[in-house]
């Protein structure tokens, strides 16, 4: 068990499947409850499918299977209401917040730049960043009511790190949610409150493993490669030599930035990547 945690609420954006059930399972598993939302629709500028309101229920059931509550609802996090609503009312019917994993966010279709839908842009400049900025902000007021405690977790990604082509409007709001945290980790430092980066690498999850716009950008050198063709590629990126990571992997991550464990530590970026930011990044495909 990871020390401090027990009885306290977090709350995660993104919730019903892939990474985001995966870190309030691994924090319902240390005692804690969990404040979740989710889009639960399709977004019709990505490539693959996004969570449903059926994976929304069953995450709410795995929590409480747990031992611990859940109050989860769908909501987008490019609506600040939304969200606000959300959190509002989790926070009134489990009595405080403790913990903020800003997870929510959305793999585009691969395109050079200059080929990028603008459409596809504003979904995902709103939805990664925007998104964060509005889950941030409406969670901040309520962390400073516990005074002395309080971690924010914010989800990058290893492809901002690593300055991956073919998906520039990704990466650029991967870039920017690193700068907004460790600002954000500056306000909050005296109140106690730490607030810290997560940057995955490839993870075995439905935006990466069902997002066929971008395998091309792993093989450029096939025309229609299949998933296990980008898994030699990852493997290859792989210095630690596995394909991807599994989001209980990176769970672990979650639970001991929420921890006491790592009460000193406020302003990082921890890459959970197999060590692939230190490698050459990918070629991408031709669009």
């Amino acid at each position: 068990m990871s020390p401090g945690l027990a009885g306290k609420v977090a709350f995660i954006t993104g919730v019903a499947r892939g990474q985001g059930r995966a870190r309030a399972l691994a924090l319902g598993a240390e005692g804690v409850d969990i404040i979740g939302l989710d889009r639960a629709e399709d977004m019709d500028t990505m490539g693959y499918p996004l969570a449903s309101e059926s994976d929304l229920a069953d995450t709410r059931e795995l929590i409480e299977k747990a031992g611990v509550r859940a109050f989860l609802d769908e909501a987008d996090v490019r609506d600040r209401a939304d969200v606000e609503k959300v959190l509002d009312a989790g926070v009134r019917a489990l009595g405080r917040l403790d913990v903020v994993v800003a997870n929510a966010g959305v793999a585009p279709p691969a395109h050079r730049l200059w080929k990028i839908p603008e459409i596809q842009w504003d979904d995902v400049i709103a939805t990664n960043l925007t998104g964060m900025f509005h889950t941030l902000s409406v969670a901040v007021p309520h962390l400073l009511e516990t005074p002395g405690t309080g971690s924010i977790i914010v989800i990058s990604s290893g492809a901002a790190l690593s300055n991956v082509a073919g998906i520039t409007d990704y990466v650029a709001t991967k870039h920017a949610v690193v700068g907004l945290a460790k600002s954000l980790a500056n306000e909050l430092a005296r109140e106690q409150i730490r607030v810290n980066v997560i940057a995955p690498g490839t993870v075995d999850t439905p935006m990466v493993t069902e997002n066929r716009t971008q395998f091309r950008m792993f093989r450029p050198d096939l025309p229609d490669p299949s998933v296990d063709d980008v898994a030699e590629a990852c493997r290859r990126m792989s210095p630690m030599g596995l394909p991807w990571l599994a989001p209980e992997d990176i769970a672990k991550t979650v639970v001991y930035l929420a921890g006491d464990d790592s009460r000193w530590v406020t302003g990082t970026v921890l890459s959970v990547d197999q060590g692939t930011v230190n490698t050459p990044c990918i070629e991408e495909a031709i669009h």
